[in-house]
């Protein structure tokens, strides 16, 4: 898990860091939310084509990694709080014709809530006017907290490093520093919004 986490992490930092150097190198304060089309990159279609179907891979991938602690703790819960409710509690045996008596289990509860947990995220995600710039700061706010400064309590704990040690002192320094970087990207997209605010006319006919 360790190499996982270290490869999937540094792959992804890559790339993130690649397109926003490549994106604002290239058009500065007026990069686009989307730097293929919202660039008027049309051509080669397929090209564009496959780079949206490599990002729903990404989204669909990174949706069920952030979404498994919502739906444990609402399962946990649900069976603690109506443990006699079969619909809540029970898994039910399904047998796939033709695949040599192959089955798998089915909780009817857990097939019902999280199909309309990604429905209600998936229309709330489509309702939303400016979803890149809401996306950014979402991303702001979570990224310190989430991705750094819990990793890194629990690190030094289980560690046990002495308070004002080196290796203490240097993955408290790394915390500041990204707390940082969250706080301007924060920043960043709040104007951003603000911007979009002011531009935005949801009843405004196009001509």
């Amino acid at each position: 898990m360790k190499r996982a986490s270290f490869e999937g992490i540094s792959t992804t930092t890559i790339f993130y860091l690649l397109c926003g150097c490549v994106g604002y190198a290239a058009f500065g304060e007026h990069a686009p939310g989307d730097l293929l089309s919202g660039s008027g990159f049309y051509q080669p279609l397929w090209l564009l084509n496959v780079a949206n179907v490599c990002v729903a891979i990404h989204l669909i991938g990174a949706y069920q990694v952030f979404a498994q602690p919502i739906f444990s703790f609402v399962e946990t819960s649900c069976r603690q709080r109506w443990p006699e409710v079969k619909f809540v509690t029970t898994d039910h045996q399904i047998t796939i014709p033709f695949l040599g008596g192959t089955s798998f289990h089915v909780n009817w509860f857990r097939l019902t809530w999280r199909s309309a947990y990604v429905a209600v995220t998936t229309v709330l995600a489509m309702l939303l006017p400016f979803f890149n710039v809401i996306l950014s700061l979402i991303g702001a706010a979570s990224f310190w907290p989430l991705t750094v400064y819990l990793p890194v309590e629990m690190y030094i704990a289980r560690a046990k490093f002495p308070k004002f040690s080196v290796s203490s002192m240097c993955l408290q320094a790394l915390s500041f520093i990204c707390l940082l970087v969250s706080l301007v990207a924060a920043a960043g997209s709040v104007e951003g919004l603000i911007q979009s605010l002011k531009t935005y006319h949801p009843f405004k006919n196009e001509a």
